[in-house]
């Protein structure tokens, strides 16, 4: 039976982010080809973490730094290695290469980190961003690096995967594209309607900077739909929120913190409108799927809704004007044909593009496919196999350094 070893950046939390939701997804893809499938991870385990037990997917705590992962890998033999974004793949590619050589590499991004990260810079300078930035950037070529060293990689946009292609020049046949994947059969039709709901609402872990950012960015725009909409609340929900976070809960002007959603579809489903209002970030947004999936029209910015329609209407509005966004909100809010118009287009993205049964069987094809000629697959990748070369060289020598020093403090 396929061996699958998922080494995860930090463990699953499908309420908490994106991440978390797409890699059970993931996760889940693997048990459905009734593929063993095992989940480890280096980062400390939470409380908001899935139990991965009800998914019948074992998991195993490894070290970092350490060559108890050689004997791990060795005695697992697995068929297939996924790696959670691309510092797992410095961290642990290196030694997979040496003991399962032979096991395919899938890198999943989640998101172009450095993608992220630039616009991010960009932001806090208030400069421009620009595609050629990310030629200079370290974290640029240590992610494409990983990407190039792996058989394949999950990219969740479609304008990350054409800025791999043509900006960094990465093969297409090392690529695949695979957005959030939805059951939509499984989708719930018994939702309130136009004026069963009630109130504005967002989500976003706040350990994310784009979210703590939006958070911050909904101050400047809440008072102007408030003008218009004086019984409306803002209802802003994610996990961890810090101090700095519940400081702004303010019931008078109903600026509500709520922090931790148990079911984040359900308070998106009572919600009348989701606002995003996103100033950096890559990826596509998981907040914004769930906004599909549960009806509730949103009002985002070309961040937010990047990579996610294609040319296909957006469920809502998009704008990266504060004014024009506050108004748009306030206008969806009180327009129940433009509501209905705004569901409508979210029901038509859902089937559309994230649909997941046809993206479930593109994966397994293009798996299968490479697992079937991954000799061919890795010689037609040549500077994939010579950055396999020196970073098992760099990588390993650094990593064995780092696991002496700490053997030596212990003594």
């Amino acid at each position: 039976m396929t061996q699958v070893l998922a080494i995860g950046y930090v463990w699953p939390e499908p309420n908490s982010s994106a991440a978390g939701s797409h890699m059970m997804s993931l996760l889940r893809f693997f048990r459905a080809q009734n593929w063993q499938v095992e989940f480890a991870s280096p980062a400390q385990q939470t409380e908001h973490m899935a139990d991965l037990s009800l998914e019948q997917i074992t998991c195993t705590p490894i070290a970092l730094n350490c060559s108890s992962f050689d004997e791990y890998v060795c005695k697992l033999k697995p068929d297939i290695v996924m790696y959670d974004r691309f510092m797992m793949e410095e961290q642990f590619g290196w030694r997979v290469d040496k003991f399962a050589p032979d096991a395919l590499k899938i890198l999943d991004t989640e998101d172009l980190q450095c993608l992220r990260n630039a616009r991010h810079a960009a932001h806090k300078t208030q400069q421009v961003f620009t595609q050629d930035s990310l030629l200079d950037s370290e974290l640029a070529k240590r992610e494409i690096a990983a990407i190039l060293r792996c058989d394949l990689s999950l990219i969740i946009s479609d304008y990350e995967l054409e800025l791999l292609t043509t900006q960094f020049n990465v093969s297409p046949e090392l690529l695949h594209h695979l957005p959030f994947m939805v059951d939509l059969n499984a989708l719930s039709s018994d939702l309130p309607d136009f004026h069963q709901r009630k109130h504005f609402m967002t989500i976003g872990n706040f350990r994310h900077a784009p979210n703590w950012d939006a958070v911050l960015y909904l101050q400047q725009i809440w008072p102007m739909i408030r003008k218009h909409l004086p019984d409306a609340e803002l209802h802003i929900y994610g996990s961890y929120p810090p101090p700095k976070a519940t400081a702004l809960h303010n019931p008078k002007t109903g600026f509500l913190i709520k922090g931790w959603a148990k079911d984040a579809l359900s308070v998106m489903a009572q919600s009348k409108v989701c606002l995003s209002p996103l100033r950096f970030g890559a990826g596509i947004k998981g907040k914004l799927l769930e906004a599909m999936i549960t009806q509730t029209p949103c009002v985002t910015t070309q961040i937010g809704a990047e990579g996610m329609h294609g040319g296909l209407p957006w469920h809502g509005a998009i704008s990266d004007c504060p004014q024009t966004f506050a108004a748009e909100a306030v206008a969806l809010y009180q327009d129940q044909a433009r509501y209905l118009q705004a569901q409508q287009n979210g029901q038509s993205l859902l089937q559309a593009r994230y649909d997941k049964q046809p993206l479930e069987e593109q994966l397994k094809q293009k798996i299968t496919h490479i697992l079937s000629n991954l000799n061919a697959h890795r010689r037609a990748n040549f500077i994939g196999s010579m950055l396999r070369h020196h970073s098992m060289r760099s990588t390993q020598y650094m990593s064995q350094w780092i696991e002496a020093k700490n053997a030596n403090k212990m003594r």
